[in-house]
C-alpha cells in the first residue's frame, strides 16, 4: 500500500498574481478553505497517511504551517479512520521541484515509494490504483495522464500501446502534438529515485541545478531506458494555475464535489450552506425563505460561507460567497469568487472575476474578468475589464480600466 506523499510548494506562482503575491499559492482560498487542504483530503481518502511538504520561502512557510500544522485534524473534521501526518521540508535552498523531493525523502529516509503531487492541483484519483499499476509493469516512475482538449499549456507525452512514456514535448502547438495526453503532474516514483541524484547522469543533473521534473527529469530517465509509464486519469483533474483555471475548476467542482467534502449543506435547490451554529442556520433559513419570496435569485450553483450579509434584489450564478462577505442590494455575481471579509456596495456587478480578500467594493461598480488583489479599495462608479489589481492598492472613483495590472506606484500595461 502506499502511504506516502510529497507536496512541492516553493513556487512562485507568476500566473496566479496578484492571489499569491502576499499567499503561497497553495493557501489561495477556494471554495472557501486553501486550496490545498482539497488535495489532501483526496489523498487521506486514498489511503495516504504521511505528508510532507516541500516548502520555501517566508509566504510558502509560515502560511502553510500555520493552518496544516501536523495534520491530525483532518481524522476528526473530515470522518477519516486513520490520522493523516503532515511534516515539512527543513530550511534548504532548492533547485526545483525534483529537488525537493530528494531533499526530503533523503532528510526524512524515506525507504519507500511515493507520490508526488502539485500544491495547485485538484483531482479526482484513487493514488492506490496508480500505485497497483506502478508495480504491475514493474515500472520505476508512474505518471499521471490526463487527455486535455489545449495542448499548448502542458507537457504531452507520447506513449507505446502499454503506456510506456517515450517523450514529452514541452507544450506544443496543436499540429505538432503528439497525443493530447497532457502530464498532470501526479507522479508514483521508486525510493531509488534518490540513489539516481547521487551519481552519473543524475548526480550531474543536480550539479547543473536542472531539477524540474517535467523540463529535466523525467526527459533524462526515459533517455537513459528506465521504465517511465503513464497512467490514465479518468477522473478531473485540474491545474489551477491561472485565475481562468481557477475559475473553471471552481464551477466544476460546485456542480460535482461531494457536499460533505465542502462542510456544506443544501440550503435550496442548487444553493449550498456552510456552518452549523445557530447563527449559521439562521442565515440558511433567511437565504431558503427569501429566495421563495423573491427577493433573491440564485442560478445554477452556489456557495454560500459563514456569517455572509447578501442584500435585497441581488442574482447569484455559480459562484462562491466566502465567510463574514458583506453584499449591498441590487448586485450581480455572476461566475465569480468573492473571499472572505469582502465588503461589495449597491449595484455592483462582478462576472468571471475573483475578489481577493478583504477588499472593499464600492457602490455602482463593475468588475469584469479580473482579479482584485487582498485588502484593495475599488472606488464608486468603477468599471475594470480584463484588470488585475495587487494587494493594498486603490483604484478612485470614476475609472475606467481596461487591460492593465495596477501595481504598487504605477500602472503597467500587459
Amino acid at each position: 500500500m502506499l502511504r506516502v506523499a510529497v507536496v512541492p510548494v516553493g513556487g512562485e506562482a507568476v500566473r496566479l498574481r496578484p492571489l499569491t503575491i502576499e499567499t503561497s499559492k497553495s493557501m489561495v482560498r477556494f471554495l472557501n478553505k486553501p486550496l490545498l487542504e482539497l488535495a489532501l483530503l483526496r489523498l487521506a481518502r486514498s489511503g495516504i497517511r504521511e505528508v510532507y511538504l516541500g516548502v520555501r520561502g517566508y509566504y510558502n512557510y509560515k502560511d502553510l504551517f500555520d493552518y496544516f500544522r501536523e495534520g491530525y485534524w483532518f481524522r476528526e473534521r473530515y470522518g477519516l479512520r486513520e490520522d493523516l501526518r503532515i511534516r515539512y521540508m527543513p530550511r534548504y535552498d532548492t533547485l526545483g521541484n525534483a529537488d525537493a523531493v530528494r531533499i526530503i525523502m533523503e532528510y526524512y529516509e524515506i525507504k519507500e515509494p511515493v507520490v508526488v503531487i502539485q500544491g495547485d492541483n485538484l483531482f479526482d484519483l484513487d493514488v492506490q490504483e496508480v500505485f497497483k499499476e506502478h508495480l504491475r509493469k514493474n515500472a520505476f516512475m508512474t505518471i499521471g495522464l490526463k487527455e486535455v482538449e489545449d495542448v499548448r499549456e502542458f507537457g504531452v507525452a507520447e506513449v507505446c500501446e502499454d503506456l510506456r512514456i517515450r517523450r514529452f514535448v514541452e507544450k506544443p502547438r496543436p499540429e505538432e502534438a503528439p497525443s493530447r495526453l497532457a502530464n498532470t503532474g501526479i507522479y508514483v516514483i521508486n525510493a531509488e529515485i534518490v540513489d539516481f541524484f547521487r551519481e552519473g547522469e543524475g548526480r550531474k543533473l543536480l550539479k547543473e541545478g536542472r531539477m524540474d521534473f517535467g523540463n529535466d527529469v523525467i526527459p533524462k530517465l526515459i533517455e537513459l531506458g528506465f521504465p517511465v509509464y503513464g497512467y490514465l486519469v479518468s477522473g478531473y483533474w485540474f491545474d489551477v494555475g491561472t485565475p481562468e483555471r481557477y475559475l473553471k475548476a471552481m464551477i466544476y467542482l460546485l456542480y460535482n464535489m461531494r457536499v460533505e467534502d465542502l462542510e456544506a449543506k443544501e440550503i435550496y435547490g442548487g444553493v449550498l450552506g456552510m456552518g452549523k451554529s445557530k447563527m449559521s442556520l439562521n442565515l440558511h433559513e433567511s437565504i431558503r425563505r427569501r429566495i421563495v419570496e423573491k427577493d433573491l435569485v440564485f442560478v445554477g450553483k452556489a456557495l454560500i460561507g459563514r456569517h455572509v450579509s447578501i442584500g435585497s434584489k441581488c442574482y447569484i450564478e455559480d459562484s462562491t460567497i466566502d465567510n463574514y462577505v458583506v453584499v449591498g442590494n441590487r448586485c450581480e455575481i455572476v461566475r465569480s469568487a468573492v473571499m472572505d471579509r469582502v465588503r461589495v456596495g449597491d449595484r455592483v456587478r462582478i462576472v468571471d472575476s475573483i475578489i481577493g480578500r478583504h477588499a472593499l467594493i464600492g457602490s455602482n461598480t463593475t468588475i469584469i474578468n479580473s482579479v482584485i488583489g487582498d485588502n484593495s479599495v475599488i472606488g464608486d462608479s468603477v468599471r475594470l475589464v480584463n484588470v488585475r489589481v495587487w494587494p493594498h492598492e486603490q483604484v478612485s472613483s470614476n475609472a475606467s480600466i481596461e487591460n492593465y495590472v495596477v501595481r504598487p506606484h504605477y500602472t503597467q500595461q500587459y
